[in-house]
């Protein structure tokens, strides 16, 4: 009896501290949960505030880019230097064969059509200085 009594000391002890691993984890993901809820409530009203900047002077609202655009201004508000195309697929994680770099490079030649690139020489995009963060694109 005495070793049976022992086993359910173990197990136990087991089941005590798998439920303290696993109030650990939830307050960990709750602290994430909380901080990701906070950022999307700065984004939704950034988003909602930005047009109505915009209008205050009889302008109209930007247009919204397409994901990949914005994901490819991203990269260039944080890279003054300028980027390839090879580089903006490195960055995005695309891949880097021709046909990935050159649907890259297509679309950066529509922002530097839509001003928002400048290309000096060929190869290097750089963001140009008057940039519209929220230019009208292609959604290819």
């Amino acid at each position: 009896m005495g070793e049976l009594l022992g086993k359910i000391e173990a197990r136990q002890r087991l089941v005590h501290e798998t439920a303290e691993r696993l109030r650990e984890q939830i307050a960990e993901l709750t602290e994430q949960l909380t901080a990701a809820e906070r950022t999307r409530e700065r984004l939704e009203t950034t988003r909602e505030t930005v047009p109505e900047l915009a209008t205050e002077d009889g302008a109209p609202p930007p247009e919204p880019l397409p994901p990949g655009y914005r994901e490819i201004l991203a990269l260039f508000e944080q890279n003054g230097d300028g980027l390839r195309a090879r580089e903006v697929c490195r960055a995005l994680g695309t891949g880097t064969e021709p046909r990935n770099t050159e649907g890259i490079r297509a679309r950066l030649k529509r922002l530097v059509n839509r001003g928002v690139l400048t290309e000096a020489e060929p190869g290097p995009f750089t963001l140009t200085s008057s940039a519209p963060t929220t230019p009208e694109a292609d959604s290819s």
